[in-house]
């Protein structure tokens, strides 16, 4: 039997999920993805630049950043004025990854994408929201780009989602809270297309190991995940019939499944 979750949740429940765009007047694209309490704002910026290694290639690149306000948590936590630390470091790799994976790079032209996400409220879940939110982001600066006719197709080869999921108390739970997440057996990040397939698995035992037919629960439980994520980025986005054949013509062309 079931046990019940502190916010009243089933095992399988995301919590509350909310995604808005064009919070940042000033940026290409712009989101605020809110998951319980855990809010990031995430803005795209585009430049017509590309780094060293990639000019005259003629592909472009996309990248992020990351970083927790210094109230996002129970106490403050000073700025990063000195460099980027350890983890936040690790984070926006993953973002940055994570979104690459989805772009078709050699179709945005010689140009970057940088990916800003900046927590405002952390309770868990926090690098996931923020890939999340940051593919509706980088959605809308492409499709100003699509528009401004500076790139002739959506270079994206599917929605992007993350969701965590972890064995907490013996269950397998979807989307932990920061509670839960502190108290849990096993945890798992995972970031994953909505077509299904998988870009990237973080999977740890934090007090126990867990067993290949554990990992299958996990990814079971996310791709339900990712799917009511992906369903929210659709709607935040509100495609017109011609970008969502745009995406379409761009999947076909890649065979996606």
């Amino acid at each position: 039997m079931a046990l019940p979750r502190e916010d009243g949740r089933g095992p399988g429940e995301l919590r509350p999920l909310l995604i808005e765009r064009r919070v940042n007047c000033h940026a290409e694209g712009s989101a605020l993805i809110s998951l319980g309490r855990t809010r990031v704002h995430c803005t795209a910026t585009v430049e017509e630049k590309v780094p060293p290694h990639l000019r005259g290639s003629g592909t472009g690149w996309v990248t992020a950043e990351y970083a927790m306000l210094p109230r996002a948590t129970g106490g403050r936590s000073p700025r990063e004025t000195s460099g980027v630390r350890g983890r936040s470091a690790e984070i926006q790799r993953l973002i940055g990854r994570s979104l690459r994976a989805v772009t078709v790079l050699p179709l945005l032209g010689e140009r970057t994408i940088i990916l800003d996400c900046d927590v405002l409220q952390a309770d868990g879940g926090t690098r996931t929201a923020a890939i999340s939110g940051a593919f509706v982001a980088l959605t809308d600066a492409l499709r100003g780009l699509w528009r401004e006719e500076k790139i002739r197709v959506l270079p994206l080869r599917d929605f992007l989602g993350a969701v965590s999921v972890g064995r907490v108390g013996g269950q397998v739970l979807l989307d932990l809270a920061y509670a839960e997440d502190r108290d849990a057996e096993v945890d798992c990040n995972v970031v994953m297309t909505r077509g299904g397939a998988l870009v990237e698995i973080q999977a740890s035992g934090e007090e126990e190991t867990f067993s290949r037919d554990d990992l299958d629960r996990f990814l079971d439980v996310a791709a339900r995940g990712v799917a009511l994520v992906g369903a929210e980025q659709e709607r935040a986005l509100g495609l017109t019939a011609e970008e969502r054949g745009a995406l379409h013509e761009m999947a076909d062309r890649l065979r996606l499944p």
